[in-house]
């Protein structure tokens, strides 16, 4: 896995939880590429609710 990829990962669920550190979060916006983090966080959010519904409808009868 490439740091890169690792670092854009870390970034992404950390904002999602809200734990991410202010010096995390300056760095981000000074070295990473914003289209990055966008297509990630869009992932994120389609794994994220595709992952409720799914459970959702095994729960549910």
């Amino acid at each position: 896995m490439s740091s890169k990829f690792k670092r854009v990962l870390q970034s992404t669920l950390a904002a999602a939880f809200g734990v991410q550190s202010q010096k995390n979060r300056i760095q981000d916006f000074e070295e990473g590429h914003a289209g990055w983090f966008i297509l990630a966080g869009v992932m994120f959010t389609v794994v994220f609710v595709a992952t409720v519904l799914t459970v959702v409808n095994l729960v549910l009868p």
